[in-house]
């Protein structure tokens, strides 16, 4: 083969290796079988929480079992392209044979990723708040875009997404929204999205065409399921009610049904409105004010390696994330990792795997650049 297929071969195979001895194969093929019984004993439903915990655990392991049987697979059939493809001078069958290896390394690369995810509450559904900073519409404007870039990531990755609150801005754009973003990972993933990020574009809203620079908050924390215990006293909470927006005509809510929960020890404030019952409103608020309570005690056992409390000090300039320029030239940059994309289309438009990636591996292993340079 040639020199590149030789290449692929060796780094897919390195990464299956190192994906084989993190998930300990034959430890985690016993543990599956021991499942698969348990989920056939006639009484196995009799405590429905910890069938549901042992479902999922059964789930996770057949996923990342069958996900490098898969891989092997795939090398195989790949590598046989290849070969063939050289015996009998077909360019094209090589050709193919060498995609099919770059598809391999980048799912193997993105598994070992995944391996990384071993937080408490890293498999969990997640919440995604999204807040304008200061700059009026141009702010509520790009809170809505990166509102749009989350879905769109989430949407990528075949997860769920729900829109559990939304004010809309004065103008254009949004003040602040919520949705919960539900699958397997979703919180692992997209738990180093926390912080300010940074556009730099031309203006939609300014007469003279001016360049305009605009700041928008992202606030990520995980859905606390039955598995953790988190106490509130409620009489530590102030609770009001009060009336939806909505689009207009039939839309409009004629009822106190929104729900706002404030914790006052903390002063961590929740609400939910998309539901036209109160009822349902108040339940989603309580589990959204135990997350958040949740994700507050994790930040603080991790204080010592964790600084994500510094980049949620003030929407603006100097604790910026990432940055998103669009004009004069394009251009994303990551200013923890160094990650840089030329197409900030693709990344508002979700393609936020390289960033998340190497946000991860930095969080777990340490290590990165000290000090990166902000783009103009």
């Amino acid at each position: 083969m040639r020199a590149e297929a030789v290449s692929l071969v060796e780094q897919i195979k390195q990464s299956v290796g190192l994906l084989r001895r993190h998930l300990d194969v034959e430890t985690s093929t016993r543990r599956l079988a021991e499942l698969n019984a348990k989920s056939e004993e006639p009484n196995f439903w009799d405590d429905p929480d910890n069938a549901q915990k042992l479902m999922r655990e059964r789930t996770e392991l057949e996923d990342r079992l069958d996900s490098m049987d898969k891989m092997e697979r795939e090398l195989e059939d790949a590598i046989t392209l290849v070969e063939l493809g050289e015996m009998e001078g077909d360019e094209s069958a090589e050709t193919e044979g060498i995609d099919q290896l770059k598809g391999i390394k980048a799912e193997a690369e993105r598994r070992q990723v995944e391996a990384l995810l071993s937080g408490e509450a890293d498999a969990n559904d997640t919440y995604i708040e999204v807040h304008s900073g200061a700059g009026g519409t141009e702010s509520c404007d790009w809170a809505r875009m990166l509102l749009r870039m989350y879905t769109r990531w989430a949407e990528r990755h075949k997860f769920k997404v729900e829109l559990i609150e939304e004010t809309a801005g004065d103008e254009a754009g949004i003040k602040s929204a919520t949705i919960l973003v539900k699958g397997h990972n979703a919180h692992g993933w997209a738990k180093t999205e926390s912080g300010v990020h940074r556009l730099v574009r031309i203006s939609p809203f300014d007469s003279n065409a001016r360049r305009h620079t605009s700041f928008a908050s992202a606030w990520v924390y995980p859905v606390v399921d039955d598995r953790i215990d988190i106490q509130i006293n409620e009489s530590d909470c102030r609770i009001d009610t009060y009336r939806a927006s909505g689009a207009g005509g039939q839309h409009v809510n004629k009822t106190d049904s929104a729900i706002r929960i404030t914790h006052i020890p903390s002063g961590i404030v929740v609400a939910c409105q998309m539901e036209r019952s109160q009822h349902k409103n108040r339940a989603t608020a309580w589990n959204m004010m135990r997350a958040r309570l949740y994700e507050q005690e994790l930040e603080r056992r991790q204080a010592e390696t964790d600084k994500l409390n510094a980049a949620k000090t003030d929407v603006g300039w100097g604790h910026q994330i990432r940055s998103y320029v669009l004009q004069p030239y394009q251009m994303v940059k990551d200013l923890r990792t160094g990650v840089v994309s030329g197409t900030p289309d693709e990344v508002l438009d979700g393609d936020l795997d390289a960033f998340m990636e190497a946000a991860l591996a930095q969080r777990v292993h340490g290590g990165g650049p000290e000090n990166v340079e902000d783009v103009e």
